[in-house]
């Protein structure tokens, strides 16, 4: 958004406010029910470059959401969301995540994709994004809606960056084509008991096409993914709530595990 309104600033402002002081607000589109999808990502445009500017973050990637059929029926929607992964929303296995920082998180078991080209048009493929990945690597995003009780719309959610927070890879990396990437299983535990299984195959049939459906959408707006971007390319499982004190691990077949513990 080059010129913003007086309404996206306070919008804006509100959502940014609320992340950064860790507390849950009413959903936009009580205060402003007229809000479109696109304009919600111009909003979620607007919140990037507000960080930009009070934190000095800096793009790094993409995530998508709402890849399950069955999420996308719970929300009422035919189609996924997509949000922008920030350089200061990246975590690390050795080092605790701060409940105190955070609202409501929630932990969902994701692919990464680590991009080695450009992919930009309406045209690409599941293969040109196959073929444009360096690697893949298991991955846990912590996902937080500002909202209260972690209800809100479409318009709601993307407006927000679509609920995120932050997120772990895992340490090994393996090139795409030496595994089955659209048919890997996935257990994710919390305190040594299962919490979730999953598979990849729940992410719009393969994770390759929920990310083809990405660039798609960025397409239509002018935009693309960029070499070097991490891209998560949706949960495999559903979303497991997480306090402090709770250690949660997510093994993937061929793909090794990642971890994270909260204090």
């Amino acid at each position: 958004m080059s010129l913003i309104t007086n309404k996206e600033k306070e919008i804006i402002n509100y959502l940014y406010a609320a992340e950064q002081d860790a507390v849950e607000v009413i959903k936009v589109t009580d205060d402003y029910p007229e809000l479109t999808i696109e304009e919600a990502y111009g909003l979620q445009d607007g919140l990037l470059a507000h960080k930009l500017v009070e934190n000095g973050t800096k793009k790094i990637g993409l995530k998508l959401g709402l890849t399950s059929k069955a999420k996308q029926e719970m929300m009422g929607v035919n189609e996924a969301i997509y949000g922008v992964l920030h350089n200061d929303m990246l975590a690390y296995e050795w080092e605790p995540v701060v409940h105190a920082q955070l609202i409501h998180p929630k932990a969902e078991p994701e692919i990464a994709f680590f991009m080695d080209q450009d992919l930009k048009g309406a045209d690409i493929t599941e293969e040109d994004v196959i073929n444009a990945t360096k690697y893949v690597a298991p991955a846990i995003e912590i996902i937080d809606s500002r909202y209260k009780d972690f209800k809100f719309t479409l318009v709601d959610v993307v407006a927000d960056n679509c609920s995120s927070a932050k997120f772990i890879v895992g340490s090994k990396w393996v090139s795409p084509d030496t595994v089955d990437l659209g048919n890997i299983g996935m257990v994710m535990t919390k305190n040594g008991k299962v919490a979730a299984t999953g598979s990849s195959a729940a992410v719009l049939g393969h994770p390759a096409t929920a990310i083809t459906w990405a660039v798609h959408q960025l397409a239509a707006r002018g935009k693309g993914l960029k070499k070097g971007d991490i891209i998560l390319s949706g949960a495999m499982s559903g979303a497991i709530a997480f306090d402090s004190g709770d250690s949660i691990i997510a093994e993937f077949d061929n793909l090794g595990s990642v971890s994270m513990f909260c204090k």
